[in-house]
Order: C-alpha cells, then sequence, then structure tokens
C-alpha cells in the first residue's frame, strides 16, 4: 500500500463508523470502531526511522492500549477508561523523553491545569449529585494523567504531538460531560471525530519528532 494512501483509508473508515455503521449489531460496530485505530498503528509503524527510539516506541505502545480502550469502553466504562489512562502513561514516557524544555512550553501549564480544574469540578459535583461516588477517584486520576500527557506533548515542540493531545483532551471533555453532567447535541460525532483526529496527528508526529531528534543527535556529535 502506497504510503500517501493509507490516511485517506483511515479518514474513509473513520468516517464509515462514524456516520454509516448501526448500533446494532453490537459486535458489528466493535469492529469497526477498532479498524481506524488498527490502521493508525500500521500507519506509526511506517512512520518509524530504521532506528527508532525507545521514546517513540512507547507512543506506540500507548495507541495499542487507546484501541484496547475503544473496545473495552463499550461494555464496561471503567475497563475502557484503565486502557485509556495505561495508553496515557506510555505517551507521558514518551513524550517527556523527548521534551525540550523552555519558559514558552512550560507556560502551558496553567491553561491546562485551569481547564483541568474546571471540568473536574463539575465531573465531580455531578458524580456526588447521581450517586457515583466510585467513579470518583478513577475520574480525577484520569483527568490528571491526560492533563499530564498533553503538557508533555507540547513540551516536545512538536506541531503534530500538540494538536493531537489537546485534541484528545477535548474528545473526553466531551464524552465525560456528555456522559455525567448535560447532554451535548451530536456528541458521538464531535467525540470520534476529535478522537481519530487526535489519534492520527500522534501517529503523526513520529516521523517529525523523529527527525528532529536525529538533527539534535548530530548537532552534539558536531559539539
Amino acid at each position: 500500500m502506497k504510503k500517501s494512501m493509507l490516511p485517506i483509508l483511515i479518514g474513509i473508515m473513520a468516517a464509515l463508523y462514524i456516520w454509516i455503521i448501526p448500533s446494532e449489531p453490537l459486535t458489528l460496530k466493535i469492529v469497526f470502531k477498532l479498524i481506524p485505530m488498527a490502521l493508525i498503528i500500521f500507519y506509526a509503524f511506517r512512520q518509524l526511522p530504521a532506528k527508532a527510539a525507545p521514546a517513540m516506541r512507547l507512543i506506540i505502545i500507548g495507541l495499542f492500549f487507546c484501541m484496547l480502550g475503544d473496545g473495552f469502553i463499550v461494555l464496561s466504562f471503567v475497563a475502557g477508561l484503565g486502557a485509556f489512562l495505561i495508553g496515557h502513561v506510555f505517551y507521558l514516557m514518551g513524550f517527556i523523553r523527548m521534551s525540550r524544555f523552555n519558559k514558552a512550553r512550560l507556560a502551558a501549564l496553567l491553561p491546562i491545569a485551569l481547564y483541568s480544574f474546571f471540568i473536574g469540578r463539575q465531573l465531580i459535583t455531578a458524580l456526588q449529585t447521581d450517586g457515583n461516588d466510585g467513579l470518583v477517584l478513577p475520574v480525577v486520576s484520569y483527568m490528571l494523567v491526560i492533563s499530564l500527557m498533553a503538557l508533555t506533548a507540547i513540551l516536545t515542540g512538536n506541531l503534530w504531538a500538540t494538536v493531537g493531545s489537546i485534541l484528545f483532551v477535548i474528545s473526553d471533555s466531551i464524552l465525560s460531560w456528555n456522559m455525567f453532567v448535560a447532554a451535548i447535541p451530536y456528541s458521538d460525532v464531535l467525540i470520534m471525530t476529535t478522537y481519530y483526529s487526535a489519534q492520527f496527528l500522534i501517529a503523526s508526529s513520529l516521523a517529525s519528532i523523529g527527525i528532529t531528534n536525529r538533527y539534535q543527535e548530530g548537532k552534539s556529535m558536531n559539539m
């Protein structure tokens, strides 16, 4: 398959799942939900250089656990949340190894913290009001990890990783708000559109991150 055709195929399969595939039978829905992610993981592998850094492989492991989360969350919210949490931990470990700290990037900590505080407070209130106290700790833990993931993605200085991580936060915010706080019109479309876009951009970041890393290594050797 030509490399340029793979993103098109990912887009077609994502659109097919979002707009065409019916909710029943559930097995068919899950299968078609996983196909775009399987293609994104394949696409991510094709972005790796011949000598891929361990950090880049951590990102791919993160993609895999997110794909598991896609399937689990249909059957169990907690199981799906757990798989996504593990996926974000791998993203975080990968991004932090590729981070380049500077004041401008660290300044992203403030808006991320404020946003997480606002969403988190609303979710906790809604969960406690509905008697879902058992979900408070898992949801808060997940929000903390995904917020740190977004921050470390920004610290890489990579545009695709940055935009992808922000879209992931937006996607999960829509999902959790729709589930626990208030209904959002066209939530399914908004959630999956931002989600698939986020994962594709994170996978795409591997190519440019690889180029940046090779440049940094060459620069260090010449100094």
